[in-house]
């Protein structure tokens, strides 16, 4: 992909957010990574999706230094640079405070899958990461909490489950481009309303069967997928 094209993804992806109703003010951002060329494309600090053009996004190496762009990066380039570093899978990534997956992560709780919805998208429960410690807040914040997602991932397949919570924090979710990272960031926050209002009809329900979770997961996903052609994309922003 030519640098122009990811750009136009970047800003594409952004202005998403707030269509999606995932997004108030700037509380949102998309990111994306070109492995060969060496540079992640990001939303720059506090800008109104709406001014976001090709020409001001901003552009930085692999140590975070801007190349191209007028104003500096989004404060969350740290998390996405140990995001990008860790999972090698994984070529966008979306940050929200979208409501109902953020009161979730601010209680601290994993999303259960209470249904197939769920399933067809995330392997198992949407992690949440612990709360960062003192010196975690007080050192280098962003870095860090990039690597507390990491910890929390440990054994876990970030492809099969392509979202964390960060405790006390907001959502983020991940993707092999653009499209897929927002497509996920969309779908996570569904689960999430889905999951409290179960949990709020019935504080005691429990996950479905694994036989359940593991037939629709992999009815969509894996060398045996036979439903793999959905609404990826569609609706969304622009994708062939």
């Amino acid at each position: 992909m030519e640098l122009l094209e990811l750009k136009a993804a970047v800003v594409a992806g952004n202005k998403e957010l707030p269509k999606q109703n995932l997004v108030k003010y700037s509380w949102g951002n998309v990111g994306a990574i070109d492995r060969e060329k060496g540079v992640i494309v990001i939303k720059p600090v506090g800008m109104p999706y709406d001014e976001l053009t090709v020409e001001n996004v901003s552009v930085v190496d692999l140590d975070g230094k801007v190349l191209e762009g007028p104003f500096a990066p989004s404060v969350d380039l740290p998390i996405d640079m140990e995001l990008f570093k860790g999972f090698p899978q994984i070529n966008a990534i979306v940050h929200t405070h979208s409501t109902y997956a953020t009161m979730w992560a601010q209680a601290g709780m994993d999303i259960p899958c209470f249904g197939t919805t769920h399933a067809d998208y995330f392997y198992r429960s949407i992690p949440c990461t612990r709360q960062l410690t003192d010196d975690e807040i007080n050192g280098d914040f962003e870095r860090l909490t990039g690597q507390v997602i990491l910890e929390r991932f440990r054994g876990l397949d970030p492809v099969a489950t392509p979202g964390v919570l960060v405790a006390g924090h907001g959502v983020f979710t991940w993707g092999k481009d653009v499209y897929d990272a927002v497509h996920k960031s969309v779908v996570l926050e569904e689960i999430a309303k889905m999951a409290f209002g179960t949990r709020l009809l019935f504080p005691e329900a429990q996950p479905v069967p694994a036989a359940l979770m593991d037939r629709h997961y992999f009815r969509k996903h894996g060398v045996n997928a036979y439903f793999a052609h959905d609404d990826y994309g569609h609706g969304m922003v622009d994708h062939d």
